[in-house]
């Protein structure tokens, strides 16, 4: 098969394709034919050398056909997505004309959608709807902020809140983005700064907020909730850089929820990737009440331009690549 291979660690020459074998059938595991994977920021990180694991192959989802299932979890031919699980980590990813994943990371995605649009949705989707619906519990007529949603993350997230009958403020640096996430159906949009609870009118009446922005305005973002209100941390635009002297006694408003999602739990046991509804995430975009179309669609032999895009910043949404 073809694979993308991480030759070095390092820029965008490091990506080289090159003929390796296909993954062998195993018990517990999904051999996948792919079709389609989408381009994510952890994957530049793998690329430089900056995350502590990065297998040769890349590439942490991936949607395609069942090539091999020993234990019978899935059927010989049927769609699937898979994402995480150790995909890119410490298994061979997605980058690669076949993988092989935990079964566990594995979840049935048939769908008449075009393979570039299935692509658009593990990852993405899969992590947005946890933190929309597990971990924030939005209702309908709630009234949520993303900060951070001009990301291919937050944009996921607008859309799925809006579709579930939220009212949604969504923040960006750059307020030419406005038009954009208005059209998505956001109620209002702010321009993101370290101090927005001290701006936003409905400070302290707000039910939730989705924090893509991460450590550098997480107690902001907690100062604007209501009493019950809930924030939930997932991103980290605005750097990892930690909270100086955080002091939860003097600095936490009292009454309301701090929590936190990594998609990285996918697949262990208490977070199943069975536990995402990713069927009904697909009919919905294919019936038109989720518009999941990636911003742009690259070729296999494609991939450095994609990494350089998503490198340079100009994408302004989910990217993928599809096999010819």
């Amino acid at each position: 098969m073809r694979a993308i291979v991480l030759e070095k660690f390092g820029d965008l020459d490091s990506l080289v394709i090159k003929e390796l074998p296909e993954p062998e059938p195993k018990a517990g595991h999904v051999v996948i034919q792919v079709k389609a994977f989408g381009i994510n920021h952890a994957e530049m990180h793998m690329r430089r050398g900056e995350w502590a694991e990065a297998a040769p192959v890349i590439g942490i989802e991936c949607v395609g056909i069942v090539r091999s299932c020993p234990g019978g979890e899935f059927p010989i031919g049927a769609k699937v997505a898979a994402l995480m699980g150790g995909l890119g980590r410490t298994i061979n990813g997605s980058y690669a004309e076949y993988t092989r994943a935990p079964a566990s990371n594995v979840a049935l995605i048939e769908s008449h959608l075009s393979w570039a649009e299935l692509a658009a949705i593990p990852e993405t989707y899969a992590t947005a709807w946890t933190c929309l619906f597990r971990n924030l519990e939005i209702e309908r007529g709630q009234l949520l902020v993303i900060r951070g949603a001009t990301s291919s993350f937050g944009q996921a997230a607008l859309k799925m809140a809006i579709n579930a009958g939220a009212r949604v403020i969504a923040t960006t640096r750059n307020r030419h983005r406005f038009a954009m996430l208005e059209r998505f159906g956001a109620w209002r949009c702010e321009i993101e700064q370290r101090d927005l609870s001290k701006h936003i009118r409905e400070a302290k009446k707000i039910d939730a907020v989705l924090d893509l922005v991460g450590n550098s305005v997480m107690l902001d973002s907690l100062a604007m909730l209501r009493r019950g209100g809930r924030s939930c941390l997932a991103g980290w635009l605005g750097g990892l850089d930690p909270i100086p002297d955080f002091n939860p006694l003097l600095q936490m408003p009292s009454g309301v929820y701090l929590t936190f999602f990594g998609s990285f739990v996918f697949g262990i046991p208490g977070f199943p990737l069975s536990d995402v509804p990713l069927q009904q995430i697909a009919a919905d975009a294919a019936a038109g009440r989720l518009d999941v179309k990636p911003v742009r669609i690259f070729r296999f032999e494609e991939i450095r331009e994609a990494h350089r895009v998503m490198e340079a910043n100009e994408a302004t949404g989910k990217m993928v690549v599809v096999h010819a």
